[in-house]
């Protein structure tokens, strides 16, 4: 991909937030704005269209903050609740746009929503439900509008993931390991996008070590670490002590490539 692609950070928070209900660590407390995460999930933008991968309970919030008038297309990296909690509100875009939204997900995560969103795929439709057309992924390259994006495979304790490449980035969270085979997917990257729960070990989320560990092996030029939880730090505390390469991302932040 040789057009300039922009990456809106819309959330780069975990499950909980940040602040975390009923928390007063200094973390939750702080008035620094980069301290207030929302649920993960990143904008692409690139060839005119607008990808979301991922729509969790904030995706309103996150919408109406950037002022999103139009998205083409939804990706799900899987299908747990902070990643997909928000699909409902798809139907704002349907009513405006007077159009429906693709939606793109492996099968295990398609099962998922149909259970979650009956309502969405009953045969007798509610008036006003969203309206979406459901594309199947595999581990194999596909496009969304024209737009190649290659799948990543890794696991997020025993549940398989997906992170996606398009051009020379990649945005992969929810990982706690990745095979050497998909690793060659994403080595030597313009910019790696990758989770970094905390500084403690986690049993299915990549903690500081091994995020660090992880970047050193794939050689990215920059990487910005997201799906932080308030155990991971203050921004303004732990961004200084990071190689030079690695930020910490925050919501709102945009880059470009």
């Amino acid at each position: 991909m040789d057009k300039p692609i922009i990456i809106t950070f819309l959330g780069t928070g975990t499950s909980q937030g940040i602040p975390v209900i009923a928390c007063n660590c200094s973390v939750c407390k702080s008035n620094d704005p980069k301290d207030k995460r929302l649920r993960a999930s990143i904008m692409v933008e690139t060839l005119g269209k607008r990808i979301i991968i991922d729509s969790g309970p904030d995706f309103r919030q996150q919408m109406l903050r950037e002022n999103v008038n139009d998205i083409d297309a939804i990706i799900f990296t899987h299908e747990h609740n902070d990643h997909v909690a928000g699909l409902d509100d798809v139907r704002a875009f349907n009513f405006v746009l007077h159009k429906r939204i693709d939606i793109y997900a492996e099968k295990r995560v398609q099962e998922s929503l149909e259970r979650e969103f009956a309502y969405i795929f009953a045969e007798d439709k509610y008036p006003g439900i969203p309206e979406i057309d459901m594309h199947l992924i595999e581990n194999k390259l596909f496009k969304v509008e024209g737009i190649d994006v290659l799948p990543i495979r890794a696991q997020h304790y025993e549940l398989p993931v997906f992170g996606f490449r398009m051009g020379n980035f990649a945005y992969m969270t929810d990982v706690k390991t990745i095979g050497d085979q998909e690793k060659t997917k994403i080595k030597g990257l313009d910019i790696l996008i990758i989770n970094c729960l905390r500084k403690e070990e986690h049993i299915s989320h990549l903690n500081l070590k091994e995020a660090l560990e992880l970047i050193d092996e794939l050689s990215p030029k920059q990487v910005y670490l997201t799906h932080m939880s308030h155990r991971f730090g203050l921004h303004s505390v732990e961004g200084p002590t990071l190689p030079n390469n690695v930020r910490i991302a925050f919501d709102g932040l945009k880059i470009s490539l």
